[in-house]
């Protein structure tokens, strides 16, 4: 049967449960998404009830002491705690049968997970032991439980006036003599960094905020007093990879240290399942995002907006958490970008794959590096190997090293053992196939004319090209190269853009800003799979459903100062104009639609453009749109890639194409009577038609899915 998804409820910003004047909701997450048993909740108080009249009762027991009052807001906020698992009614009256009253169900969920991602992957290997925790040094130890879990702790350590970190000393009671200062919110601010670790939804998480031990109470849930070092916006740092990333627990964070971030006052946060080298699932990234914001609330309180930054798989994660699950994400800064993983990303890769496999086994004609190149549409025909091997991610044995080796599949010794690959870590969205017994699989190349733009500027001949898509072949369900083209299971093509596990762009990612920035590699002598057309992609996908990308802004240059790094001062730049775009936006008090509360929010700095490729680079300002004429173009020619070689858009958002017999019209070129009876052999079923959608190609089911 196929997998079925549920919507999930209305989100906890929107109309909370109100009758009259008063009003109540959660400020820590979700009201039906509560995790760890406990909810920072407030409510809202009309002027004529005075909060001593004011009751609040979960399941009829009596929480009121929890709340404290801010006069000023006219507002009582309180950590409700003690919550069972499961729906919990939360009462608000204020006195005799007619006086106003408000309820709300908080709907809790175990702290190890799952909320909305659907069964916990198993086997599932912890580790904490290998965890190193930064600055402090030593590991998290032995975990207490199945679940991975360890004890919560908090560090502490300190920048020095040397620019390096140390731990702070035990029992403190006056600071460090090389003690440095953060300037946050005008004010200097001792650079001491508290950074709490924990466990959520089986992953190790980990939040960091400048605090003031010595000064300053133990941080709470206080929506009025914030510490002196904290701006308000709190950053998720999101890691990247993909191969490998399944049935473990991971020993890394997205990182909480990093000393720009921090010295400007921002809050920072991770998981290891926001690490896809971890996790390579998008849907469980949001989960553990969910919930360790949730976290952070009920320690701080209500952050003025999360900005999601991350590279390469990080921006996998943003863009695909940003549409799917709105409200985790306020804004994204991504680096080394693709839309999604499932698809951008693996079409691209495994046709890398098929193309390179082909030309290396001794094709009946000779083919040039630039004729091989021509047909694969990258800058340097060198990406096409060097991306082939992270391809490898489709197969189920390749990237198997975190399952123990008798536990893992093999088609003839252990056939029904664990399958690694993306397919099978996804397999609560795609289902499994009943004849197979593996997830369901969304790939597909049939009717795919490999080098179809090189056949018709002459590059390439006929005989070359009807070699090539006669012999090019496709992948069985363990990813071994064979004759026959791959064909999706179509449940698992419905199922993928249904979910947004091929990123849409119309869901939350339609209201919110985003910075793309680019560190250029397709020139890499070696090649690289962070190629620059997938920023094209994700832009044209924003076009296609939301018709304006106004909300999208692109930033390239030479990887001077490496990937994505705030050493680079276009990255920094990046997340200062994204904190600004996000303060305005929410200044905007108007009624007019949020695209265009966006668009006349974005500061007047924050403009397309690139770095010229000099050791002292100058900001040329000017679209990034591809245009050949332009000079961000001729410094940082923007290629192509397969598919689109074979004629689909770029917006590579075509999982299964729609066909049509083949037209001569379609070919700059003369057939010979036998060569196009070859076609015709060769594409029995018909050719790409990439002027109709693909083949159950539809818009989102909604957000907030729940598997």
């Amino acid at each position: 049967m196929p997998v079925l998804w549920l919507p999930g409820a209305a989100v906890a910003d929107g109309p909370p449960a109100r009758l009259g004047e008063l009003r109540v909701d959660t400020l820590s997450g979700r009201a039906d998404m509560v995790t760890g048993g406990d909810a920072l909740v407030q409510v809202d108080l009309p002027r004529h009830v005075p909060p001593r009249r004011v009751d609040v009762t979960v399941d009829g027991r009596d929480v009121t002491g929890a709340f404290e009052f801010d006069d000023a807001e006219r507002t009582l906020t309180g950590l409700v705690t003690g919550l069972a698992e499961g729906p919990n009614e939360l009462h608000v009256t204020t006195g005799g049968s007619n006086r106003p009253s408000a309820e709300l169900t908080l709907i809790n969920h175990p702290i190890e997970g799952p909320v909305f991602s659907g069964p916990h992957q198993q086997p599932f290997a912890c580790e904490t032991e290998g965890f190193e925790v930064p600055v402090v040094g030593g590991t998290l130890g032995a975990p207490l439980d199945e679940n991975c879990s360890i004890e919560t702790r908090v560090d502490y350590f300190y920048r020095t006036t040397s620019d390096q970190y140390a731990p702070w000393p035990a029992q403190a009671s006056a600071y460090p003599d090389d003690l440095a200062t953060a300037t946050v919110n005008g004010a200097q601010v001792p650079f001491i960094v508290r950074m709490e670790t924990g466990t959520v939804n089986r992953a190790v998480y980990q939040t960091s905020i400048l605090h003031d031990p010595l000064a300053e109470p133990e941080p709470e849930p206080d929506v009025t007093t914030r510490p002196a070092g904290w701006n308000g916006a709190a950053i998720y740092t999101l890691g990247g990879g993909c191969a490998g990333g399944w049935y473990r627990q991971g020993s890394t964070t997205g990182g909480v240290t990093d000393e720009v971030l921090l010295g400007q006052g921002y809050a920072l946060m991770s998981s290891s399942l926001n690490v896809f080298g971890n996790n390579c699932s998008d849907v469980t990234a949001a989960e553990s995002a969910m919930m360790v914001k949730e976290l952070f609330v009920e320690r701080h309180g209500p952050m003025d907006h999360t900005i999601g930054f991350g590279c390469s798989g990080g921006s996998y994660q943003a863009h695909q958490m940003a549409d799917n699950y709105p409200g985790i994400l306020d804004g994204i800064v991504v680096g080394c970008s693709f839309p999604d993983v499932g698809f951008s990303t693996v079409n691209f890769i495994t046709d890398a794959w098929l193309l390179d496999h082909y030309f290396t086994s001794d094709p009946d004609v000779a083919w040039t590096e630039e004729e091989q190149r021509a047909v694969t549409g990258f800058v340097t025909y060198a990406t096409a190997p060097n991306v082939a091997w992270g391809a490898r991610r489709i197969d189920p044995r390749a990237f198997c090293d975190s399952v123990p080796a008798e536990q893992r599949y093999h088609p003839d010794t252990n056939p029904g053992g664990v399958r690694c690959g993306v397919y099978d870590h996804t397999v609560n969205v795609y289902g499994v196939d009943p004849e197979t017994g593996f997830a369901r699989r969304p790939l597909d190349n049939v009717g795919i004319q490999y080098g179809l733009a090189a056949l018709n500027d002459a590059t390439i001949t006929p005989e070359q090209f009807l070699d090539l898509n006669e012999n090019v072949g496709g992948f069985d369900d363990d990813a071994t190269i064979g004759p026959e083209r791959s064909e999706a299971d179509l449940h698992a093509v419905r199922a993928a853009y249904r979910t947004g596990r091929l990123t849409n762009g119309g869901g939350g990612l339609a209201e919110i800003p985003i910075i793309d920035h680019r560190s250029y590699a397709d020139d890499a002598p070696n090649g690289d799979i962070h190629v620059r057309y997938h920023t094209f992609s994700m832009r044209e996908r924003l076009e296609k459903a939301n018709g304006t990308s106004v909300n999208h802004v692109s930033l390239l240059d030479d990887r001077m100062h490496g990937w994505f790094s705030t050493q680079n001062p276009l990255v920094v730049h990046a997340v200062t104009q994204m904190d600004r775009w996000l303060r305005n936006i929410a200044a905007d008090d108007s009624d007019r639609a949020q695209i265009d509360k966006i668009a006349s929010a974005r500061p007047a700095e924050l403009v397309d453009g690139c770095q010229t490729r000099e050791p002292n680079p100058t900001f040329i300002a000017e679209p990034l749109d591809r245009d050949p004429d332009s000079t961000c173009e001729q410094l940082y020619p923007s290629a192509s890639f397969p598919r689109e070689v074979a004629g689909e858009s770029v917006a590579a958002d075509i999982i299964k194409c729609r066909r049509k017999d083949p037209d001569p019209a379609d070919y700059a070129v003369e057939w010979t009577d036998e060569q196009w009876d070859r076609l015709q052999a060769i594409f029995a079923d018909g050719v790409c038609d990439y002027s109709e959608p693909g083949v159950e190609q539809q818009g989102l089911a909604g957000t907030w899915l729940r598997f």
